[in-house]
């Protein structure tokens, strides 16, 4: 019985790779699986934060480079660069990609719909002329 007392509530996958990478945004450089248990409370165990690390490699939401006998982690991006590649992944999932963003822009609100427009704008204006 005590050892349940002692357990952390169990996370889910997607949680943990958000407390991660947000974690690593924090980070004045590229940041050690060490590092980032340390900053998350240590309630994580180190093997734990490398499988989440080599999950985020995985997607693209993460890099690293060699650190002595280690990785250093680093984001690939921003939180809207990570969100906006998940668009683009089950964009590219789907035979009729028409459909998809047709449908997507009937079903924004007209802030969303207006924000999309100007920046639509800001990108193709290089072929007018």
């Amino acid at each position: 019985m005590a050892e349940q007392r002692q357990r952390p509530r169990r996370r889910g996958q997607g949680e943990l790779e958000a407390l991660v990478l947000s974690v690593l945004r924090e980070a004045d450089g590229p940041a050690t699986a060490g590092w980032v248990q340390e900053r998350l409370g240590g309630d994580l165990a180190y093997t734990t934060v490398i499988t989440i690390l080599t999950r985020l490699l995985a997607k693209g939401a993460v890099t690293r480079e060699r650190a002595g006998r280690s990785f250093a982690w680093r984001p690939s991006s921003d939180h809207g660069g990570l969100a906006a590649g998940k668009m683009r992944k089950v964009l590219d999932a789907e035979n009729d990609r028409e459909a998809v963003l047709a449908s997507f822009v009937t079903g924004l609100d007209p802030d969303d719909e207006r924000l999309l427009r100007d920046l639509l704008g800001q990108s193709g204006g290089e072929g007018d002329g």
